[in-house]
């Protein structure tokens, strides 16, 4: 078996002494995913200084590790990896450290910049108009708004109705998806990324619960219409309905 070639991230404020264990275990365990290759990426040791944790690459992985590590350079790596890249450097700046990640002849590859990052720009919250679709899976509360709860394959979405349009949704309880239309309330988190911190449903209306391969079948049916071309007739209508760029 090759040897390989070995990679080091180093970090500046910690020795082998200092750095508690359980810390060590939490960078580890984000740089295992931002290397990726999981079967082909080794801890070797811990080397003194300061704290550099010393992995070997297979030669078999490398042009795959080099890869995702240059896509985690431009933002353009899978979301797993970006996500251990951001929590990496926000684990350092409360450690009050910086880091890199160097190849075993020495060039850096990856510079975690640490306690040296600026703050991110500052954006208040704001609403926007939309749609989500799923479940209804609770209406009810004594409050005005009435909370009602959709539960859809990414998770549940906690929203927010008047009692007028929460008693007409009752009736759908646990039966088919809807598709609801209102206001909804982001927040940016500290990864960056936007989490919605309230939906207020202004209407809604019942999704057609047929199996997609019938509604293939009926679009296929309209002369003309070229759905008979389509290989991936969910990903088109996707398209059609959130743009070419999105996926829900």
């Amino acid at each position: 078996m090759s040897e390989g070639h070995e990679y080091r991230f180093k970090i500046d404020a910690f020795t082998p002494a200092t750095l508690p264990m359980a810390r060590l275990a939490e960078y580890m365990a984000d740089l295992a995913i931002i290397l990726g290759e999981p079967e082909n990426v080794h801890f070797v040791r811990l080397e003194e200084s300061s704290a550099v944790l010393v992995q070997r690459v297979d030669d078999v992985a490398r042009p795959k590790v080099m890869q995702r590590v240059n896509d985690v350079l431009s933002g353009n790596a899978p979301g797993d990896a970006m996500k251990a890249f951001r929590r990496t450097n926000k684990r350092l700046k409360d450690d009050n450290c910086i880091a890199s990640l160097s190849e075993d002849e020495g060039a850096e590859i990856i510079r975690f910049p640490g306690r040296d990052q600026e703050e991110p720009v500052s954006f208040g919250a704001f609403n926007q108009d939309g749609t989500l679709d799923g479940v209804v899976i609770v209406v009810g509360g004594t409050s005005d708004p009435v909370p009602v709860h959709l539960q859809h394959s990414d998770g549940t979405h906690n929203c927010y109705a008047t009692r007028e349009i929460a008693k007409t949704l009752g009736p759908y309880l646990f039966g088919p998806e809807v598709r609801v239309r209102g206001a909804g309330r982001w927040l940016r988190n500290e990864e960056g990324g936007w989490d919605m911190q309230r939906f207020t449903i202004s209407s809604f209306e019942i999704l057609d619960n047929q199996p997609l391969s019938a509604v293939v079948a009926r679009l296929r049916d309209v002369p003309g219409s070229g759905w008979d071309d389509v290989e991936d007739p969910w990903g088109e209508l996707q398209s059609l309905r959130h743009g070419p760029n999105e996926t829900h």
